[in-house]
Parts: C-alpha cells; sequence; structure tokens
C-alpha cells in the first residue's frame, strides 16, 4: 500500500531481532542485496550470509556475529527500498535505531560509508561481548508496569554494589531491565506482585546500556576516534537524549555513550511524530519497532521492508 504522506521516519531493529533465515528475501530476489553481503564477507573475513541464513541460532545470536548480521542486513534492505521506492526516498525526514540500528540510520543519512560502519559494528559487538563475560549479567522483559513505578522497584531490589535499572524503554508497558543476574532474578521473582503482567528473560549476554558495560564503551571510544563520522543528510534521532542530531562529531560521543545510557526509544518514537514524521518504515529484519510505534500511536501508517511478507 503506497504512503500517501509527505514526511516519513525509518527505523532501524537492534539486537534480538535476528533470527535464522534473516535475508533469504533480500538476497535470493535483488542483486544489490547480495552485493552488500558480499563486501560484508570480505570486510568480516567469514561467511555472514552463511550464518545468517543457515544458523547455527546459538552463533548468530551471539553478540559479536548478531550485531553484524543485522547491521549487514539492514543495510541490503535499505539499498533494496530505495530502488523500489525512489518517489519515498526524498520524503525520508527522520531516521532513528534500536541501539545497534542507531549505526544503521546513521549510515542511511551518509554519516558512515557501509564499511566503516561494519567495522565500527564488528568492534562494537566484540567489545560487549567481553564486557559481559567479566560479570554474570543479563536483562529481562517487564511488560504491564510504568516506568516510575518499575524504576522504585528496580530500586528496592537492588543490593549494594548491584546494577539493576531500566535499559531499553521501548513504549507504554514495555521496559526492558539491565543487571547482575542475582538482581534481576529478584526482580522476576517480585515484578508480577508490583504490577507487572510478564516478566521475560532476554537471551543476551549482558547487562547492555549500563555502567557494567563502561569498559566496552571506552574501546568503542577509541574505535570510534578512528573512523570519522560525516554530518548527517538528514535528521537521525540519538538513544541517549531523543533529541536530533545532525552532526557527526556528535554522534562519535552520543555513541560510546550509548552503551552505558539507558535507551529512549519511546520519547524518540514521539519526538518523531511531534516533529511531523506521519509514518514509519522498519527497515530490515522482524517486526519488532513496528510493535512499539503502534503502542505509542495507532493511527500513523507503518510498514516493513527486509523480509519479503512484511513489504
Amino acid at each position: 500500500m503506497p504512503l500517501n504522506v509527505d514526511s516519513v521516519g525509518l527505523v532501524f531493529p537492534g539486537q534480538g531481532a535476528q533470527s535464522v533465515g534473516m535475508g533469504r528475501w533480500l538476497v535470493d530476489s535483488h542483486a544489490t542485496a547480495k552485493r552488500v553481503y558480499d563486501v560484508a564477507r570480505e570486510v568480516l573475513g567469514y561467511d555472514l550470509l552463511g550464518l545468517c541464513l543457515n544458523g547455527p541460532s546459538d552463533q548468530l545470536d551471539a553478540t559479536e556475529f548478531s550485531q553484524p548480521a543485522l547491521f549487514v542486513c539492514s543495510m541490503a534492505a535499505a539499498e533494496v527500498w530505495k530502488e523500489q521506492q525512489p518517489d519515498l526516498v526524498p520524503r525520508v525526514k527522520a531516521a532513528a535505531g534500536l541501539s545497534l540500528g542507531e549505526y544503521s540510520a546513521i549510515c542511511y543519512a551518509g554519516g558512515l560509508g557501509f564499511e566503516d560502519g561494519l567495522k565500527l559494528v564488528q568492534k562494537r559487538g566484540q567489545a560487549m561481548q567481553l564486557a559481559a563475560d567479566v560479570v554474570s549479567s543479563g536483562m529481562a522483559s517487564v511488560i504491564g508496569i510504568d516506568l516510575d513505578s518499575l524504576t522504585n522497584l528496580c530500586n528496592h531490589l537492588r543490593a549494594e554494589g548491584e546494577v539493576l535499572q531500566p535499559a531499553n524503554i521501548l513504549c507504554p508497558g514495555n521496559i526492558a531491565v539491565s543487571g547482575h543476574l542475582t538482581a534481576i532474578e529478584r526482580l522476576i521473582q517480585a515484578a508480577p506482585a508490583a504490577g507487572a503482567s510478564k516478566v521475560i528473560p532476554l537471551a543476551v549476554a549482558g547487562a547492555f546500556h549500563t555502567s557494567l558495560m563502561q569498559p566496552a564503551a571506552q574501546s568503542l571510544a577509541s574505535a570510534l576516534a578512528a573512523v570519522p563520522i560525516r554530518d548527517l543528510t538528514i535528521p537521525v534521532y540519538s538513544n541517549v537524549d531523543a533529541s536530533v542530531h545532525l552532526s557527526g562529531s556528535e554522534f562519535t560521543h552520543l555513541l560510546s555513550k550509548q552503551l552505558v545510557s539507558p535507551v529512549r526509544w519511546e520519547d524518540s518514537v514521539r519526538k518523531m511524530i511531534d516533529d511531523g514524521v506521519e509514518a514509519f518504515v522498519e527497515i530490515g529484519t522482524g517486526r519488532v519497532l513496528r510493535g512499539t510505534i503502534k503502542r505509542v500511536n495507532r493511527k500513523l501508517p507503518l510498514e516493513g521492508f527486509g523480509d519479503g511478507e512484511d513489504t
């Protein structure tokens, strides 16, 4: 269905959207996408497309592999989308990405070339995996409780020296919490009595977007310093402050800060709508972001591009 709007916002998924088979429709149907994966193989030094198509799932789910996989899938989808929807490209007025997806948004907006973006994403995934290996930590999705109540609950449950805090503020009633595993386990037990309808442990390596990722943030900051980000051609909304940024140098700082800061996704979506975005297209695999946007505003048109059946 054509989007009859003047202002389109592109959104790019983050870690957790990956699944075995991702990218199959893109490479089977479009030579442009296959070329993107061919370049990725040269940059990474391994067969990323084979891993995406055939697994094994435990390897694809590992942080150091899932992050490049999602980035490449999103960028391949973006190239094909631009070919198939040339009338919509001039109407893209904003972009954002969930955590890892922010790199895809920045690349789409001209801040990074594909190869530089992929190298940074690879280093990001490796650094986050190393930081996660140091301490027993994780994440859980808490459904049906508001942010203030959840923050108070985390403060109550957190023991001295522990980390336990909202980390991905996705949409009303859906917030992911990061922290030490001992604290996460207490949260899983206590959250229903505090009003949560469901608590789901997440299959991630560690407590992303907290101070436990500080070693990864330092490592990433060094990598970012070596790869200048150009000023952007369209506004990108940062996870850190839910605000528009066009300066490449600002994103050099924000991308490292992002690893130790809560992801303000709900605020970013609301700000994009307030700033005039009339429809959203989720570029890449999965439909997680459309679900979050629908919880913020059910009236806006939503489309997906990357999995074939979602177009």
